[in-house]
């Protein structure tokens, strides 16, 4: 990670990390870059999710832009996936999407997509990074006709609705669904395209107020589309994260359908359409082994990546692998978009489960599941966590206990000051005693004051 960027574009609170005199210049500094690289007058799409504190950071950001000649776009409230879909429909040299995703309201980040819709590469963030902290500003300046002009342009939005409602041809009317929108990026686009595709659906978490964005609702918070869908019997329910990058499903039971088994269930289905040369998957370290074996039962094998979609695309990338994701709901079908798209996951989802002809809950049940829990730790710091004496030689230990019987992970993270412990393994027990005795040794470790020396 860079000094301002991290695994997933610039984050912190916003107006107090994230400061509209921060977003101003890391405009004119990517801009200057896109300006250098292009022969023509370039133009970027900005998009945003529901926060009160998108349109300030999206005016900074956009008037840095426009200070070194870039033409702006605005997209308005948007997923983040179709920022990246517009980007490279329309001939930008970027697109820009302001949100932070499942974090709370008061955080927002920036984070830019090039003009493949790709995030950017370390080294082009870096490059704006070393503009950024430059001694001097000696960027361009033009005046007059040269300056970059700020338009809205919401009717760019309309062919990503298009692209997706043709994902399912077939339609999906007759199924009652729940949906919850986190009072986030979908709350507007998610009804529209699945009422247009026929489905009956009842709607949560569609109405945004600026501070209440993933607030109990959305993938983070599944009570509430688990009531709706068992109250009102439905056939099944799908959640999306803040910035609708994720999607999570939830059965007529009411149990959870998470990445993994979204992921095996849509191989399943495009592998019987004849749309995959191979069955292999590209996941984290996150998933469950039994989403191995589940995949190895088509002919496919799951290759593992570090946790963030950024290293699940670049290993599908390498290895030419269509379908990649994580337990959490991000899932990338590269086919479809260049990265997570929750509202892609959702149909793909949906279009799978008719096609195989059972509900939700007995398919993602033919799925074997390993016990496995995740518990995290909220520390001030992360940094030098892992060269805690006390800590590395737990970690040591309790692998040794779970050597041929499951995994261990232990790992901060990379948008929040938390440490995440997850163990899993054939044995409940022993999983829930492995995980409890890291967190206390970390608890012990990261909060006890050092003894004073003499």
């Amino acid at each position: 990670m860079g000094k301002y960027f991290g695994t997933d574009g610039v984050r912190g609170v916003a107006n107090q990390d994230l400061t509209p005199d921060f977003a101003f210049r890391l405009g004119r500094c990517a801009g200057a870059r896109l300006v250098g690289q292009e022969g023509r007058r370039p133009f970027v799409v900005i998009g945003r999710d529901t926060r009160r504190s998108g349109p300030m950071l999206e005016a900074a950001i956009a008037a840095g832009l426009c200070s070194v000649g870039v033409d702006v776009r605005l997209l308005g409230v948007v997923p983040t996936p179709a920022v990246a879909w517009i980007t490279r429909r329309v001939g930008a040299v970027a697109g820009v999407m302001i949100s932070a995703s499942h974090n709370p309201a008061p955080d927002n980040g920036i984070k830019i997509f090039s003009a493949a819709g790709f995030k950017l590469p370390d080294a082009e963030e870096e490059a704006i990074e070393a503009l950024i902290d430059a001694p001097a500003d000696l960027l361009p300046r033009p005046t007059a006709a040269l300056l970059g002009q700020i338009e809205p342009h919401r009717e760019l939005v309309d062919a990503y609705e298009e692209a997706l409602c043709a994902l399912v041809p077939e339609g999906l009317a007759g199924l009652r669904l729940a949906i919850d929108c986190a009072h986030g990026s979908a709350h507007a686009i998610a009804p529209r395209i699945f009422r247009a595709l026929g489905a009956d659906i009842t709607v949560l978490g569609d109405d945004p107020d600026g501070d209440n964005i993933n607030a109990g609702v959305g993938s983070t918070h599944l009570g509430a589309l688990i009531e709706e869908v068992m109250q009102g019997r439905r056939e099944c329910g799908v959640a999306f994260d803040g910035d609708a990058d994720r999607c999570l499903a939830v059965d007529a039971a009411g149990n959870m359908v998470d990445g993994d088994k979204i992921m095996w269930l849509s191989l399943r289905h495009l592998r019987q359409l004849g749309r995959l040369r191979s069955a292999d998957v590209v996941a984290t370290v996150m998933s469950n082994m039994g989403f191995e074996e589940a995949v190895g039962r088509e002919g496919g094998a799951v290759h593992r990546t570090r946790v963030g979609d950024r290293y699940v695309l670049e290993e599908m990338q390498k290895r030419d692998i269509r379908i990649g994701g994580e337990q959490s709901g991000h899932v990338i079908f590269l086919d479809d978009n260049t990265t997570g798209d929750g509202l892609v996951t959702a149909l793909r989802l949906l279009s799978a489960v008719r096609a195989l002809g059972k509900p939700l809950g007995e398919l993602a049940a033919e799925m074997p599941v390993y016990p496995q829990l995740l518990r995290n730790v909220r520390v001030s710091s992360v940094a030098g966590w892992d060269e805690v004496p006390a800590i590395t030689e737990a970690i040591r230990a309790a692998g040794e206990r779970l050597k041929g019987q499951g995994r261990l992970l232990v790992r901060a993270s990379g948008t929040e000051p938390l440490i995440r412990v997850m163990a899993e393994g054939r044995d409940q027990a022993l999983v829930e005693e492995i995980v409890d005795g890291l967190i206390g040794t970390i608890t012990k470790a990261l909060t006890t004051p050092a003894p004073a020396t003499h």
